[in-house]
C-alpha cells in the first residue's frame, strides 16, 4: 500500500515529536493495516486477529508530501503470525523495518 505524507502524520500532529515528518505511531498504525491485509485471506468468517508485538526500526524521517510504500510478509504462520514488515520511500530507501506479531482470536469468545 502506498501512503502520502500529510501535516496530519506528522510528529507533532501526532505528539510524538516536534519536527515536521513522518511520526512513527502512524508509521506503526500503516504498517499494521498491511499485516492485517495479509492476514485476511487466511482467517475463517468468526476470526480476527489483534496485535501482539511491534519490534519496529524507523530509520529516516519523510517529509510531508513525501511517498511511502509498506509491506508485510508472513513469515509464522499457526495462531500466532510473525510478519516481516518494512516501509520504503519514493527515493527507494527505507523508512523502516521489522516484525509485528498478531495473534489469531475468535470473533466471539474474544471480547
Amino acid at each position: 500500500m502506498r501512503y502520502t505524507v500529510s501535516d496530519d502524520d506528522t510528529a507533532i500532529a501526532l505528539g510524538s515529536g516536534d519536527v515536521p515528518v513522518l511520526g512513527t505511531p502512524r508509521l506503526i498504525a500503516w504498517l499494521e493495516a498491511e499485516t492485517v491485509a495479509e492476514a485476511a485471506p487466511r482467517l475463517r468468517p468468526e476470526q480476527t486477529t489483534v496485535g501482539a508485538a511491534i519490534r519496529v526500526r524507523h530509520r529516516r524521517p519523510t517529509p510531508v508530501g513525501g511517498a511511502v510504500d509498506v509491506y508485510a510478509t508472513l513469515t509464522t504462520d499457526g495462531d500466532r503470525l510473525t510478519f516481516d514488515v518494512s516501509a520504503i520511500d519514493g527515493d527507494g530507501h527505507y523508512v523502516a523495518d521489522g516484525e509485528i506479531d498478531r495473534v489469531v482470536v475468535d470473533r466471539a469468545t474474544f471480547h
